[in-house]
């Protein structure tokens, strides 16, 4: 695993420190790996939420069943694999 350093203005690290003495994360590392993972979250959502949008934009087209299937298949696929990565 690489290191990383960041500097904090007081506020900031006092409030970092009371989310570990809190007990909510055991160390600086963990707390920002989890902001970090959140944030991988919100932006991967933006996407799809985007992409969702296009699609609605875009001219209807007829999809069989077979189709749906693949993508939910697909979808799924994608959904575990995220999964096993935490």
């Amino acid at each position: 695993m690489q290191s990383m350093n960041i500097s904090l203005s007081e506020p900031l690290k006092q409030f970092v420190d009371a989310q570990i003495s809190q007990g909510r994360y055991s160390s600086t590392s963990e707390y920002m790996r989890e902001l970090i993972r959140a944030d991988e979250k919100r932006k991967a959502e933006e996407q799809l939420e985007a992409k969702l949008l296009e699609g609605l934009a875009s001219p209807e087209s007829e999809l069989a069943k077979e189709d749906w299937e693949k993508m939910r298949n697909e979808a799924l696929i994608i959904i575990e694999s995220r999964k096993a990565k935490r």
